[in-house]
């Protein structure tokens, strides 16, 4: 596979043109970031509304992985990515059109939901490789498309600054960046991409069949007991929203009266998930049908690779978010320097998550690579909460790099194993296991923003508080890694087919022989 993976043709042309789709995805989701302070001195807004256009920008991509997973189901990839490309130019235009902050945070709200388009090539990828090199080419669409947010924190300052044609402002001498052509024409490029994917991908190769569950309104599952399990573990993706909520009012967004009816809104958006699960599996629940064994899955464990999510995904988008100041203020540095050490983790995406997915190829036991590389996601957290001002600056950079490695491995090597799990409903549960990566990093981000306030006792955060909030944060996710890493390695089991040259379910459906285009049970002596 290595050494096809320059061409453009079959297979890798999917390939290459789905995780450019999700390259495009990620740089639109995160082209605010690196435009931001002008955008802050613009609306002269406050630090507190910047962070709350930041929090908009995740809120909604928790419930929009999970639709877009179920429209991937029923739909396909070609026509689910194809559209969610083409409506990215709306916010984005609205965001640069904007004239106030309410208006700034609806766009940033309406943007958010372009952060779901992970979950789609991620079916469009296992239709087109076999589970024996699922892990790779995962990876590949994976960890070159989310280097999107790199990207777009690496070119669009260049852009506005060009674009602004070297104006400078007349208070600072800095120069000036036209972040409202940038954001607007990143959302008209990644419509334009849209269009031109829709004409140029297939679902699936020919002759292959497109399994679809029965319904897409909720995920099936296949013993009453996985029912409840799904229930309980829906509640979260609720729950983190329920917190988002509370920190937008926080910042003085809204006031009690608006955070009590949001509330009221996510339990009701709960309750109608549940009912639409109810509906897809209500003869399973009333006795009326039963699934054969080989047709069965455990939903346990998808619930394991969603916690594997929360502690690796999870804790990247936490870990980027507070990095720079981390190293600013551990070891004294100027913001840029800062900032490139810390882009260091981002950039290991480019050969971390695909080298995770290898190994998971390559090692013969997908959970034992899960288990492995968490393990070592979890060491890694402790060593770093144990960096002070008297590490030598690049051991402390050498070991940031190595735990990125293990952090986005594990990234690769979770999605490895999920388009195996049931081959039909892999949408939904790829949105599901992304989901849960939102919610990670907002329970950690949540955290982190309240600890200094808890370990001061509500005093003054000095130097030495912060100093010991990051301590605590990268123990936190340290433990919990650990104890992730401990159920993959008892409670996951390995996918049936993890090195097969076919996916599950491929022969009944197609009726066709492993390799081959004739008829299953027919003797190929009789075919004349």
């Amino acid at each position: 596979m290595l050494t096809e993976l320059l061409s453009f043709r079959g297979r890798y042309k999917i390939l290459h043109m789905t995780w450019f789709a999700f390259f495009l995805s990620f740089f639109v989701w995160f082209n605010l970031a690196p435009l931001a302070t002008q955008v802050k001195a613009d609306f002269g807004l406050e630090v507190s509304q910047i962070r709350t256009l930041a929090i908009c920008n995740v809120a909604l991509t928790v419930p929009a992985r999970i639709i877009i997973g179920m429209l991937l189901d029923r739909f396909g990839p070609r026509i689910t990515y194809s559209l969610l490309l083409i409506y990215a130019a709306i916010p984005c235009i609205t965001f640069a059109s904007a004239q106030n902050f309410t208006q700034l945070v609806i766009s940033r709200l309406a943007l958010s939901i372009v952060g779901a388009g992970f979950v789609i090539g991620i079916r469009m990828v296992a239709e087109w490789f076999p589970p024996k090199e699922i892990g790779l080419a995962e990876g590949i669409y994976g960890g070159w498309g989310n280097f999107g947010s790199a990207g777009a924190a690496l070119t669009l300052p260049t852009i506005g600054a060009w674009l602004a044609f070297g104006a400078l402002n007349p208070q600072t001498g800095e120069a000036l960046l036209n972040w409202r052509l940038c954001i607007a024409g990143s959302g008209v490029v990644a419509a334009l991409y849209g269009i031109l994917y829709f004409f140029n991908v297939q679902d699936h190769p020919p002759g292959k069949v497109y399994q679809k569950p029965k319904s897409a309104r909720g995920l099936e599952v296949t013993s009453v007991g996985d029912f409840w399990f799904l229930m309980l573990m829906n509640l979260p993706l609720s729950g983190i929203l329920g917190v988002l909520a509370w920190r937008l009012k926080k910042v003085g967004l809204y006031g009690d009266n608006t955070l009590y009816l949001v509330w009221a809104g996510l339990a009701a958006l709960y309750l109608f998930q549940a009912y639409n699960c109810l509906v897809v599996n209500k003869d399973l629940l009333s006795g009326r049908k039963k699934y054969p064994p080989k047709d069965r899955y455990s939903f346990s464990q998808v619930a394991i690779l969603e916690l594997t999510y929360v502690v690796n995904f999870g804790s990247e988008l936490a870990v980027v978010s507070m990095l720079p100041a981390f190293y600013e203020g551990t070891f004294a540095l100027n913001k840029a320097l800062a900032g490139m050490i810390a882009a260091s983790y981002a950039f290991m995406n480019l050969a971390s998550r695909p080298g995770g997915g290898f190994i998971s190829d390559r090692l013969g036991s997908r959970k034992n690579t899960m288990a492995i590389l968490t393990a070592g996601m979890g060491i890694g957290y402790l060593m770093m909460g144990g960096v002070n001002d008297g590490w030598w600056l690049p051991l402390a950079i050498l070991l940031t790099m190595a735990c990125s490695f293990f952090v986005q491995a594990g990234e690769g090597s979770t999605f490895a194993i999920v388009p195996l799990v049931k081959r039909r409903v892999t949408g939904q549960i790829a949105g599901n296991v992304g989901a849960y990566g939102n919610v990670g990093a907002v329970a950690y981000l949540t955290i982190f923003s309240l600890l200094p306030e808890w370990l001061s006792g509500g005093g003054e955060q000095t130097a030495a508080v912060i100093a010991q909030s990051n301590t605590v944060f990268f123990q936190m996710m340290g433990v919990a890694a650990l104890i992730v890493a401990f159920m993959c390695w008892f409670l996951l089991k390995e996918p049936k087919g993890s090195f097969a040259e076919h996916h599950e379910g491929e022969e009944d459906e197609s009726g066709l022989n492993q390799g081959s285009e004739i008829p299953v049970g027919m003797n190929p002596n009789d075919i004349i």
